[in-house]
């Protein structure tokens, strides 16, 4: 639409940038509180590469799987178990050969919370165990 200048001789030509620059500076604002996201840093020791070959192998034992369901509940080798009993169960496990521990192989369904995974991973560490891994199925 054009508007006409106080003197009445003609339309005015210019264009009113300032709601434009509202608009951008909004837009900007949600953009930036949207992508923050709060996050849960894990520390994670990765193994280092070593050029000597261990002196006595020894049989490593059996994987404890530990499977995450879509409605959250935790299964420990295929029995249902409580998050809040998970690190003592991890603990034990960790005690009986601390040099040669057992791998946790952890099955997190798509449809579980993230939540609940960060919970078994903070147990994990917490309890010192030190082979982790994760099964796609």
């Amino acid at each position: 639409m054009a508007f006409s200048s106080g003197d009445g001789n003609g339309p005015m030509a210019e264009i009113n940038i300032i709601p434009l620059a509202d608009v951008m500076l909004v837009l900007l604002i949600i953009f930036m509180v949207t992508a923050l996201k709060t996050q849960y840093p894990i520390d994670i020791d990765l193994p280092q590469r070593s050029t000597t070959p261990p002196d006595n192998p020894v049989e490593p034992p059996e994987p404890i799987r530990l499977r995450i369901d879509g409605a959250n509940q935790v299964f420990w080798n295929d029995s249902p178990t409580p998050v809040s009993a998970l690190r003592n169960m991890m603990e034990a496990e960790v005690q009986r050969d601390p040099a040669n521990q057992p791998t946790l192989e952890i099955d997190a369904s798509q449809d579980s919370d993230y939540g609940v995974l960060a919970k078994v991973l903070a147990e994990a560490k917490n309890s010192q165990m030190l082979k982790i891994g994760f099964i796609k199925k």
